[in-house]
């Protein structure tokens, strides 16, 4: 008979790792670590942004988004169509706009870009959950989200809550599914929702742009949407250095009504949807915006990622951060990749 000696721990630098603490057992293969993850993604997470630009009949590449096109109201509900039989289950629409002015009066109108998008997208696939960007920018002719006055060169809160009101009853109307208002006018939820409220459209969600940043790394949108947009945004979108007021944003944005919370941009402020995650029960969204899109598709091309890879951890780190959902431009590759 040999003598079989058994060890118990491994000796480090002159002490033991006990049995019990080996975190490695569990990373032994491929299926253990599958079966371990306490954060997975689903094509179920990922909604698909979509621009429409009316009077054109071919798609437009946008070229500082590789592989994203403003599409002919024609094509949308082809595109929407695509989507769903990819698993997507929503949708969010963009108008390029023809007809701006200085108030974005088009967006009110039942014949407007936004209600003639939100019908194609439904009749297309009346399954798909149809999701509005409510705001101006996209339809005024200076790109500020929302009323500008001229005396003070800056947005007026309230006059522009009276325009939203009347674009998100537009939106109703054609047949929306989730208001989703971006414009980050103080008191927009409470307002959208009693227009919603009183006018027969209780049953509709909105899904806030609650803790919106005045962000770099939105250059790439105004690409995507032909923006005529001067200056900043800064007095009405957030300070990036602001944690503690991005939180309160959101709160006061539950408190008035909104049943998704969202923060935009999402990589570098993961710590903003973490500490959001923990004060509210409410869904939370959060939006990969086009200048995150855009470098990791420049690290792409220029073979020092593996574009896969880091789009799976980037849409990782988003769930483990306590999103529920997650706007991104990669949605239709990812439902790919994703596929069992």
């Amino acid at each position: 008979m040999t003598d079989t000696t058994i060890h118990l721990g491994s000796t480090v630098q002159g002490g033991t790792i006990a049995p019990e603490f080996r975190f490695r057992r569990l990373r032994r293969s491929n299926t253990l670590r599958q079966l371990m993850r306490d954060t997975t993604l689903s094509v179920d997470d990922f909604i698909l942004p979509i621009f429409v630009e009316e009077g054109i009949k071919e798609p437009v590449a946008i070229t500082s988004m590789p592989n994203v096109f403003r599409y002919p109201e024609s094509q949308l509900g082809g595109v929407v169509q695509r989507a769903w039989n990819l698993g997507i289950k929503a949708v969010v629409l963009f108008g390029v706009s023809h007809h701006k002015d200085d108030c974005g009066s088009d967006t009110w109108s039942d014949d407007g870009l936004m209600a003639r998008m939100i019908r194609i997208a439904k009749a297309a696939q009346p399954q798909m959950l149809v999701i509005s960007d409510n705001c101006f920018c996209e339809y005024t002719d200076h790109g500020h989200c929302g009323v500008v006055d001229m005396h003070e060169g800056d947005v007026d809160n309230d006059a522009t809550l009276i325009n939203l009101q009347q674009q998100v009853l537009t939106a109703a109307a054609a047949g929306v599914d989730m208001i989703a208002p971006s414009g980050m006018m103080d008191g927009m939820i409470l307002a959208i929702r009693q227009a919603l409220d009183e006018n027969g459209f209780a049953h509709i969600p909105v899904m806030s742009y609650s803790t919106k940043f005045a962000s770099a790394f939105y250059g790439p949108f105004r690409d995507a949407v032909d923006s005529s947009f001067k200056g900043s945004r800064n007095t009405y979108q957030m300070d990036p250095c602001n944690g503690r007021e991005a939180l309160a944003e959101s709160m006061q944005d539950e408190m008035e009504g909104a049943d998704i919370l969202m923060v935009k941009p999402g990589l570098a402020y993961l710590d903003i949807i973490a500490e959001i995650r923990a004060n509210s029960s409410r869904p939370l969204a959060v939006y990969h915006v086009s200048g995150e899109y855009a470098m990791i598709k420049a690290g792409a091309a220029a073979g020092v990622i593996d574009e896969k890879a880091v789009v799976l951890e980037t849409m990782t780190a988003f769930k483990r951060a306590g999103c529920n959902l997650i706007i991104t431009y990669y949605a239709e590759q990812l439902a790919q990749w994703l596929k069992p």
